[in-house]
């Protein structure tokens, strides 16, 4: 080496050490940052092996440290009172110091694109953008980044609340700590740790899952992608085993020409984790690097992206709480949340998101929670709904009475107490009462319905009587169970005297219904021949009941009742009657290649009741059509069924061969191009393919969906009327 590349070296060499004798800290620290008051104040950063670092926050003691072999270090500053601006200083071999430091209360704002949604696009923005100024409010806004493993720093600046600065702001928890400043008359920082879209899984640390055995699939999936853990040292291990294995026969086959097999792949389950979606993800990267920075607690808008798992969010909210809190190690982190706004999501059932919503509120068991009702300020067309305002103020009223413990303060609409009979009416009882029960409107209180027996669900007359509301309907003279707010688009009119509105809820025991009797009048006329618990579907067929034998008379009609219900789900019927087809009893039911029932043809004077959405319903209708038949089929169009398509499987398909091939039991509804119901491929048993009303996917008909199994509850009924 020349002297000139031996210079060059040795300063580059200089270059290095110096870089990593400088002192420096997370982004979470800065200038115009908020520490949390009245706690210990862990200040962490990084300096070269065995350095000595001090740290100092305004005129108080300055506090020791030394880095360790890693380069780490770590120092806990007494509580401080609210105040400022202090300096924050750290010395080592080389000095940081962070200008305007405020001492206050400090929350983290979390969530979906609610909690991300900015000042910018909130209600009168340009009003509350110009009245922001704010200067002892601060707001870190953590980046949209993501990682397989817990990172130590993230990219992010505190900024000073102004009319220059407030518009990306995160709206709610602006409005949050706007309420927060103005009544505690202390600083406020904010940091928004959001993403839009997002589900609760990727926010949730890996410890978290351990919060119920229901995780317990997601939990062995990050302990198996996550680098660290002895799972995934162990099944890399045994990859790598069976490469080398591989190897030497790869040799042998080289030396002898021998066939090979193709190299394993690698394991999917050891592939990092590390999509916005995923578990832990978004932790890894936008929560990680916070800790272990004093906060009060936490703000949660999220769920949208969860809305369709029901009960199993509480476990899921449980998992991100306890994380949480066991990430930050101060005890009971505050954690208070939104319940999501009604909203249209669709064609979808309308009761999965009530059932979200009980999960919601169930997720108040968990110690130093609660949760903010909206369901009077949303926007059942926009899933973004503009008044942050008020969302941001009832988290505030969380918050301080919760928290803060502001005795006064009425922080939760009326929540169902107690409900019990009187006579005909039901009376249901609230906590939270405040001030009196009232209706925004000044009207009945809306959105309560009551069920007995022999009844569907009803809307219920209700009054209220002091911290009661009265029910009663004369379609249900013996109540025996409620719902309130029950309905995706739900916005029910009921709040107390501080203006806060009810939480839905549902109480008592439903009856089991049966829904022939209470939706289908003429049923009352018809013989059951067949009863069949479709969970029972295989290459044979054996029904619960079978009185095709007692059937000994002649019948004019033919009907067929299908009853399907998905987990959570809302009970879906359709009833199918029709003049007969046949004489022959046995060959009403599952058109089994035993059975001997093979029929495709037009039937007359259909009639079909339903309470599945788009599904034509009434009596005598033309274009009713069966394809009843065990073999497989085709969908070109053989028998010329007029609207069908030869194209696509609908009701105008063509039976092959074999005999006792796939199957099909479909009623369709050709002019109106519907199938009214399809049991088909029934010897798959949960495989099999069922469906009432046409098919979302590349078939009408329900072919080759393979569906059954999503089905909690799968019922058919096979009746015949007796000649008159």
């Amino acid at each position: 080496m020349n002297r000139t590349a031996a210079c060059l070296a040795l300063c580059l060499v200089a270059a290095v050490s110096a870089a990593r004798a400088d002192v420096s800290l997370p982004h979470v620290f800065g200038s115009h940052m908020v520490l949390q008051r009245d706690t210990k104040i862990p200040v962490w950063g990084w300096a070269a092996p065995g350095e000595p670092v001090k740290v100092s926050l305004g005129s108080g003691p300055a506090v020791p440290a030394l880095a360790s072999a890693a380069g780490e270090w770590r120092v806990t500053l007494p509580p401080m009172p609210a105040g400022g601006p202090h300096k924050l200083t750290v010395a080592g071999r080389t000095t940081v110091v962070f200008e305007d430091v405020l001492v206050g209360e400090v929350w983290l704002c979390s969530g979906q694109s609610n909690m991300e949604w900015t000042l910018g696009g909130a209600d009168r923005a340009q009003e509350e953008i110009a009245a922001a100024e704010w200067p002892q409010i601060r707001h870190l806004g953590i980046p949209k980044v993501t990682s397989a493993v817990p990172e130590k720093d993230v990219n992010a600046e505190w900024r000073v609340c102004s009319p220059a600065t407030a518009a990306g702001f995160t709206a709610v928890g602006y409005f949050f700590g706007r309420e927060l400043h103005r009544t505690l008359k202390v600083p406020v920082g904010l940091i928004n740790s959001s993403w839009g879209g997002t589900r609760i899984e990727p926010w949730t640390p890996p410890a978290g899952f351990g919060a119920a055995d229901t995780l317990a699939d997601i939990r062995t999936r990050v302990a198996l992608a996550d680098p660290r853990t002895d799972a995934h040292r162990a099944r890399l291990r045994d990859y790598l085993a069976t490469n080398a294995a591989w190897t030497a026969r790869a040799q042998a086959a080289l030396a002898s020409g021998a066939v090979l097999e193709p190299l394993p792949p690698y394991p999917p389950e050891l592939a990092p984790l590390r999509g916005h979606q995923d578990p832990c993800a978004l932790y890894n990267a936008m929560i990680h690097p916070l800790v272990p920075y004093a906060i009060r607690g936490a703000i949660w808008y999220q769920g949208e992206s969860n809305h369709g798992e029901g009960k199993l969010y509480t476990d899921k909210t449980r998992a991100l709480v306890e994380g949480w809190r066991g990430a930050w190690n101060q005890g009971p982190l505050p954690f208070y949340y939104v319940q999501i706004a009604p909203f249209q999501y669709g064609e979808e059932d309308p009761f999965i998101l009530p059932e979200f919503w009980e999960a919601q509120a169930a997720a108040q068991a968990i110690p130093d929670t609660g949760m903010a009702v909206i369901h009077d300020v949303g926007n059942i067309r926009d899933i973004h709904p503009r008044n942050k305002q008020e969302v941001g103020r009832r988290l505030a009223l969380l918050a301080l009475a919760k928290t803060y413990g502001a005795k006064d303060t009425v922080f939760s609409g009326p929540v169902f107490q107690s409900m019990s009979p009187e006579g005909a009416k039901l009376r249901v009882t609230f906590d939270h009462a405040h001030g009196g029960l009232v209706t925004r409107d000044g009207k009945a209180p809306s959105h309560f319905e009551i069920i007995g027996e022999g009844t569907d669900f009803v809307p219920a007359e209700a009054a209220i009587d002091g911290s009661s509301v009265v029910l009663s309907s004369p379609a249900c003279t013996n109540p025996v169970a409620v719902r309130f707010g029950w309905h995706k688009t739900a916005e029910p009119n009921l709040a107390n005297g501080a203006g806060l509105p009810a939480a839905p809820f549902r109480a008592g025991e439903a009856p089991t219904l049966d829904w022939l009797a209470i939706k289908v009048a003429e049923s009352k006329d018809y013989r059951l021949v067949y009863s069949l618990d479709l969970a029972k579907l295989g290459r044979t067929i054996a029904y619960d009941e079978d009185h095709a034998a007692e059937i000994g008379g002649a019948f004019d009609r033919v009907a067929y009742f299908l009853e399907l219900q998905k987990a959570g789900g809302t009970p879906q019927y359709v009833y199918a009657s029709m003049d007969a087809f046949t004489a022959d009893p046995r060959k009403v039911g599952v058109p089994t290649a035993a059975s001997g029932a093979r029929v495709q043809a037009p039937v007359t004077n259909l009639t079909v009741l339903s309470n599945v959405p788009g599904l034509k319903t009434g009596e005598a209708l033309a274009g009713g059509n069966l394809e009843f038949w065990p073999h497989n089929y085709g969908a070109p169009n053989g028998a010329s069924v007029p609207g069908a398509s030869g194209d696509v499987y609908d009701w105008g398909d063509a039976p092959v061969d074999p005999v006792d091939g796939y199957g099909s039991m479909q009623v369709h509804n050709g002019a109106a191009k519907q199938t009214v119901f399809a049991i088909n491929n029934w010897k798959a048993a949960a495989g099999a393919d069922i469906g009432i009303g046409n098919s979302t996917g590349k078939t009408l008909d329900w072919t080759f969906t393979g569906n059954a199994q999503t089905y909690t509850v799968k019922r058919l009924r096979v009746l015949v009327r007796p000649a008159r």
